[in-house]
């Protein structure tokens, strides 16, 4: 089974910008479909965007334009690059890996990075 950790939050002012990294061991990260997601309390988990195996990219209306989901199949490691981030950005950001054969339901989960925007 895969295994997930996520790390590059922090506290950024509105308007700046952070890289976040979902670090794969365990697996053949490149078979691997990821999304990432984002919480925060009280509400329902979101998700921001995907990337396939081949390269194929989705993402939520709201973060459109500002952030880009990568992958570095040679390093077993996903990012998530957030531009312009707006105070509405700040949440809990997790990563999730699965087969397309299950589907993100069937994936597994990092523990997930905070990120907060605020003056």
């Amino acid at each position: 089974q895969v295994q997930l950790v996520e790390s590059g939050g922090g506290l950024v002012q509105p308007g700046g910008s952070l890289r976040l990294s979902c670090a794969a061991s365990g697996s053949i990260f490149a078979i691997y479909a990821m999304g990432w997601y984002r919480q925060v309390p009280g509400k329902q988990r979101e998700l921001v965007a995907t990337i396939t195996p081949s390269g194929s990219t989705s993402y939520a209306d709201s973060v459109k334009g500002r952030f880009t989901i990568s992958r570095d199949n040679a390093k077993n490691t996903g990012f998530l690059q957030m531009n312009s981030l707006k105070p509405e950005d700040t949440a809990i950001y997790y990563c999730n890996l699965w087969r397309l054969v299950t589907g993100p339901q069937g994936g597994t989960w990092g523990r997930g990075t905070q990120v907060t925007v605020s003056s």
